[in-house]
């Protein structure tokens, strides 16, 4: 079963057109890229790839400190959705940016290990890991490697205690109300960052009245400032007119 495995990820990360793939060999941050915080001061910062609650229920290659780094246009732009909050006094919040191929890597491996399904009852409880390619879940490349996409949600201000994860605590399945999932403290989007399930798609139409309300608000204020979502994925944007678009960095967050 295993090799049949190894067999469909190999077949899957072929099919990726090696000529439209540049990985850069730089080891510290290019000039066109930003730390969030001298761009955003204030902006709240949940970078989940830098500690263990996560999918992988583990630290993350590439993450030495909880930065959020992004090209200095997506940063610009970022700025715009966060100006528009603050007037309502709402505030972004941020759980991933730039990520490192090496990042990604990590998380091809992790889905290799078959075996290894500690995090599942919160992160995937539905969905077989063997799937997780197929599925769209995980790929071997990200556009959060290209610098310009960003995992995000929305915070009340004063924002609210955020829960503390403590490793080994039980765990619970991240598509449950607000009130029996993991607690965050955003807007209710209607399912915890990283679950991979159906009611995570951004236009699902079986979440409640006012999560939609929450998702659109953050839908429609990111794209007024150029930014794309993944459909999969009500957390993740993609700046449109990205910088580097064919470009993947590997230099680690510190």
């Amino acid at each position: 079963m295993k090799f049949k495995f190894f067999l469909l990820l190999l077949i899957l990360t072929s099919c990726v057109p090696k000529s439209s793939i540049n990985l850069s060999k730089v080891d510290k941050m290019p000039d066109g890229f930003v730390d969030i915080e001298r761009v955003i001061p204030g902006v709240l910062l949940d970078i989940r790839y830098y500690g263990q609650h996560n999918f992988l229920g583990e630290k993350v290659d590439g993450y030495l400190v909880p930065k959020c780094y992004l090209t200095q246009v997506a940063a610009r732009a970022l700025s715009g959705v966060q100006n528009d909050l603050q007037p309502y006094s709402l505030t972004l919040k941020i759980y991933d940016c730039y990520r490192p191929q090496r990042a990604v890597n990590h998380f091809v491996r992790w889905a290799t290990e078959i075996d290894n399904t500690k995090t599942r009852k919160e992160f995937y409880p539905t969905v077989d890991k063997r799937n997780l390619f197929k599925d769209g879940y995980i790929a071997d490349r990200s556009s959060h490697s290209r610098g310009s996409t960003v995992d995000l949600t929305i915070v009340p201000l004063p924002a609210p205690k955020q829960s503390d994860y403590i490793p080994g605590q039980k765990l619970r399945e991240c598509y449950l109300p607000a009130g029996q999932r993991f607690g965050d403290n955003s807007i209710d989007m209607g399912t915890g960052f990283d679950c991979f399930h159906e009611l995570s798609h951004t236009a699902n139409p079986n979440i409640s009245r006012q999560q939609k309300i929450n998702r659109l608000l953050l839908k429609t204020l990111m794209e007024k400032h150029g930014f794309k979502n993944y459909d999969m994925e009500w957390w993740h944007y993609t700046l449109k007119s990205e910088p580097y678009p064919d470009t993947y960095f590997d230099f680690v967050i510190e």
